[in-house]
């Protein structure tokens, strides 16, 4: 039997709450309505900056010649001599891989990665047609025509004089393992300089901070580790400041170094290292921002993780500050670099001499939050895209008068023969959309495409030479 429950509320309170009802859906519609017009109108402004970015681009000289997709076409050789049938049965080979061959200095495709001196870039001789003409790969005289050695690198645009100079790892030395189980390796020689005006023709200017020969406590002693050196001039002090990692031969030390000079060209003063923020310190770089303020960003426990933070006015210490970065993600080789307002950064996995997959990562502020925005690299072939084509990243170039163009530079290591490393350096073009741009926070905000392009054989314009 239905009992009437005396306690239920009449029909016209029933009404009223209705109207309460109502009242929500239509509040939370208003606000709906505002989310999506607030969405559009976020997506319609990234389409015009986008739409304006592409149609600047689609008018650069630089792009529409290089954003043309080179393939390579790579046949791994079949291998010297066959195996028995019993002997393939107990033992199967697996199948051979380029980075096997890449690896491997007995290789049949030793030339593909690694050209011999006939093919050298030499911008003494009078080339012509092939003047100015960058060869990813292939070895690149200086002035006097000897190889540079300026590994791990970075450039520092000298705007008193309109110089660039080039820092690196001199390593014109033999290869070595300090023990079996050790990475292969080079005894400290120094840093290397060299200066150039446009970028192609570059003039030895010595060794900038050269090794410590006796004194083994010394940080530069030639039996540790010196590494990833990048200058940057403080406008205050009116001194070149110059950080590096520094190691011991096992890679325990993981410090940084610091040197200062009163030129470009030297010689710096080593003055000492230490555990920026107290932590561990590996692969890093350094990154000066248009407001003047330096940062140190680094490898850290156990290169599983980025540390990033400012550095002090005088540009010779770290301040307090510090924030963790890409964590858990193994990352090294930072390379940093900004375009309109957005801080971007090529980096790569924790692979040894081994080359690896680049990836690309962008953030609204330097000290984060930074997202990833994956694999950079256009063209060659799969493999090439997955190794940086058989490269490590060391610093971003940019171009000036070229908005949104700039100039990677990595390493093609040799751990046969380090001295025998070669350089890639290619174009680099930021802009169009994002290619997941609802990936991060509804896509919040919608980054800008970070590509480098493959090409066998490329050079900058004309245009940008005159600008020089």
């Amino acid at each position: 039997m239905r009992v009437r429950n005396q306690y239920r509320k009449s029909t016209p309170l029933c009404c009223n709450a209705g109207s309460r009802r109502s009242g929500s859906v239509v509040v939370w519609s208003l606000v709906g309505f505002l989310l999506m017009l607030h969405l559009y109108s976020l997506v319609s402004h990234n389409d015009e900056v986008a739409g304006e970015i592409r149609l600047h681009m689609r008018h650069h000289p630089l792009v529409r010649e290089l954003e043309q997709v080179e393939e390579e076409n790579i046949q791994i050789p079949p291998p010297r001599g066959r195996r028995s049938p019993r002997a393939a049965k107990r033992r199967p080979k697996r199948t051979t891989t380029l980075i096997d061959e890449f690896l491997d200095e007995n290789s049949q495709l030793r030339h593909v990665f690694f050209p011999g001196m006939k093919t050298a870039i030499d911008p003494m001789k009078d080339a012509r047609n092939d003047t100015f003409y960058y060869y990813p790969g292939r070895i690149w005289l200086d002035t006097e025509g000897n190889p540079i050695q300026a590994h791990g690198g970075g450039i520092l645009h000298d705007e008193r004089s309109g110089t660039y100079y080039w820092y690196g790892e001199y390593k014109d030395g033999p290869t070595y393992h300090a023990h079996k189980k050790g990475a292969a390796r080079v005894d400290i020689i120094g840093v290397g300089c060299y200066s150039s005006n446009d970028l192609w023709t570059w003039k030895n200017e010595g060794l900038v901070l050269p090794a410590e020969e006796t004194n083994e406590t010394h940080d530069l002693h030639k039996s540790n580790v010196l590494e990833r050196p990048k200058v940057i001039y403080n406008e205050k002090t009116g001194k070149y400041v110059m950080w590096m990692h520094i190691d011991d031969t096992n890679y325990t030390k993981a410090s940084v170094g610091i040197a200062i000079s009163d030129y470009p060209t030297g010689p710096f003063d080593y003055l000492h290292s230490t555990r920026p923020h107290g932590f561990e310190g590996r692969d890093m770089t350094i990154f000066k921002d248009d407001d003047g303020v330096a940062y140190l960003i680094y490898s850290s426990e156990d290169n599983s993780e980025l540390h990033i933070g400012p550095l002090t006015e005088d540009y010779l210490d770290v301040t307090p500050i510090m924030r963790r970065i890409l964590v858990g993600q193994h990352r090294e080789a930072p390379a940093l670099f900004k375009y309109r307002g957005t801080y971007y950064m090529i980096t790569s996995g924790c692979t040894g001499w081994a080359p690896n997959e680049a990836l690309a990562h962008a953030a609204e502020s330097i000290m984060g939050p930074w997202e990833t925005l994956g694999n950079p690299c256009i063209g060659g072939n799969k493999m090439f895209r997955l190794t940086t084509f058989f490269a490590q990243s060391t610093y971003v170039i940019p171009l000036p008068g070229f908005p949104g163009s700039f100039i990677f530079m990595a390493d093609r290591w040799n751990p046969a023969d380090l001295r025998d490393s070669r350089y890639i350096w290619l174009p680099m073009i930021v802009g169009g959309p994002a290619d997941r741009p609802l990936e991060f926070n509804f896509g919040f905000p919608l980054w800008s495409r970070v590509s480098i392009y493959w090409h066998k054989k490329w050079r900058l314009p004309s245009r940008w030479r005159a600008l020089q």
